[in-house]
């Protein structure tokens, strides 16, 4: 079997490289940070433990198959999965709240009728059911096959069965989220209940495609999860089961070129000048490969060609150490919606922030991430504008966004500044030199149809050379990462006739 050279430790890039090492290959991996897990990390301080990438774990599913797949240990001995129940409370301009149960549309439903007035969740129960069909229409294409060159398929035929509307005399149907929310919702509260998943994965509700419907059906269809200890201990289990396969980690090394030979990838250049020789690479996005492969094109007029139009945006996190401890009533997630969605768009906008932002508060329930049962850790989450369209190092830029995103939270739970310890505020800025992503970008999923975004192929024009993470097929967010890492693993030991698990 064959030497391969991995470049970073992030999610998808290390469930590549556990299923090769099942496979039989000889699997290093080159990482410049000195730990692993990419954007998935946790902040530690006095006894309080933060997660500052992703909170809650959606489709589980598919780091069991990795787990089922790379040993005897299943992914539930290795971490403690619980389903978190209610799934998250949402706190909506006018003061309206209502909290939803996971993975129930009988129990959504009822909700949304006791909190927003009946019809409201058979409107929204039913927009789940529109929202399974594109689910179902894009789920094998889009997620668990390599993008081929016939890939257009996605496109030819908008995936979400769109309600005939009446406008100006003339029958439309939505093609963007925002004109789902408006002409199918038909309520803002539930309008802002969608933009909310489009805005958490940093997709704008006015350009995205009516297909990003999936995204909370991806959360009611299959659950939210929570992984005892933090997210992060998904990222050391993954860690350790590479280890256990034998896959050999380098921290601190940053790999500044790929090698190539007879018109194919042949090793990676470290920063130190040292030369490693592999017979496949597999890198990160294509736009960090083209860096290490200047003057050559990564994609051929048959490949897909990368569509993911920026800049992206990033992510402010607010890690609260709290005294006083916890509501044995507290909901783990709580969304505040923005009182205005007109200025929340702004973040879309270079240069630009929102000044009263929609913020995702989550209060887990876990000894293991607090000193004492008289404290609490709450992880306060917004979605920004990356480094490449706003300066979050300008001084005091930081903390007035945090200060701004504290009082959002304090309409769902009061008196946070009152009960705050200390605070740690992580930018754009903190996710760019742990990550390396430009500016801090948070990558997103692909979507499918006309005016969707699909990420670059994981195979390239160079022979040898593959993508695998967030900025490859099939995109951002933990599913997605563990996806790219069975695609790479699949074309790298099957060969271009691979098409994806069965």
């Amino acid at each position: 079997m064959g030497r391969i050279a991995v470049i970073g430790a992030g999610m998808g890039a290390m469930a590549a490289a556990a299923r090769l090492a099942v496979a039989g290959h000889r699997v290093t991996v080159y990482e410049r940070a000195e730990t692993y897990g990419g954007a998935v990390r946790r902040f530690e301080r006095d006894g309080f433990g933060f997660d500052t990438g992703p909170g809650l774990l959606t489709l589980p599913a598919v780091w069991r198959d990795l787990f089922i797949k790379t040993g005897r240990e299943p992914l539930e001995e290795c971490v403690e999965l619980v389903q978190v129940d209610p799934s998250s409370r949402h706190v909506f301009a006018d003061g309206t709240a209502v909290t939803l149960p996971n993975a129930s549309r009988a129990g959504v439903v009822a909700a949304l009728d006791e909190a927003l007035g009946a019809c409201a969740g058979g409107r929204w129960g039913d927009f789940l059911v529109r929202a399974r069909e594109a689910w179902d229409r894009t789920r094998r294409p889009l997620l668990e096959e390599p993008l081929w060159p016939n890939w257009r398929v996605l496109t030819d035929r908008e995936p979400y069965p769109a309600v005939p509307h009446k406008r100006l005399l003339r029958t439309r149907r939505a093609t963007t989220l925002a004109e789902v929310g408006a002409w199918e919702l038909r309520d803002p509260r539930l309008a802002a209940l969608l933009d909310g998943h489009a805005l958490a994965h940093g997709v704008a509700p006015g350009t995205a495609p009516a297909a990003a419907a999936v995204l909370p059906y991806m959360e009611h269809a299959f659950g939210t999860w929570y992984v005892r200890g933090g997210i992060r201990e998904l990222a050391r289990a993954v860690y350790e089961r590479c280890l256990a396969r034998k896959v050999e980690f380098v921290f601190g090394a940053e790999v500044t070129g790929v090698l190539e030979k007879d018109g194919r990838a042949a090793g990676v250049e470290l920063s130190d000048g040292t030369v490693v020789e592999a017979d496949t690479v597999v890198g990160g996005g294509p736009w960090r490969l083209a860096a290490l492969v200047p003057g050559r094109k990564l994609y051929g007029a048959e490949d897909v060609e990368p569509r993911a139009e920026g800049p992206h945006p990033g992510r402010v996190v607010v890690c609260l150490a709290l005294r006083g401890g916890r509501e044995p009533d507290a909901v783990h997630r709580t969304v505040v919606h923005s009182p205005d969605a007109a200025d929340e768009l702004s973040l879309f906008r270079p240069g630009t922030t929102p000044e009263r932002p929609t913020v995702r508060v989550d209060r887990p329930d876990d000894p293991a991430l607090r000193p004492t049962e008289e404290h609490e850790a709450v992880v306060l989450t917004a979605t920004v504008p990356s480094g490449t369209g706003y300066d979050w190092s300008a001084p005091g830029a930081a903390d007035a966004f945090a200060d701004r995103m504290v009082a959002a939270a304090e309409r769902a739970v009061p008196g946070l500044r009152e009960r705050t310890l200390w605070r740690e505020v992580r930018t754009p800025v903190h996710t760019e030199r742990e990550t390396g992503a430009e500016g801090g970008a948070v990558p997103p999923p692909s979507l499918a149809s006309a005016q969707g975004t699909l990420h670059p192929s994981n195979s390239t024009a160079i022979p040898g050379l593959f993508t695998a993470g967030g900025w490859s097929h099939p995109g951002g967010g933990l599913p997605h990462a563990g996806m790219s890492g069975a695609l790479v693993a699949g074309l790298i030991v099957e060969g271009p006739q691979f098409r994806g698990s069965q």
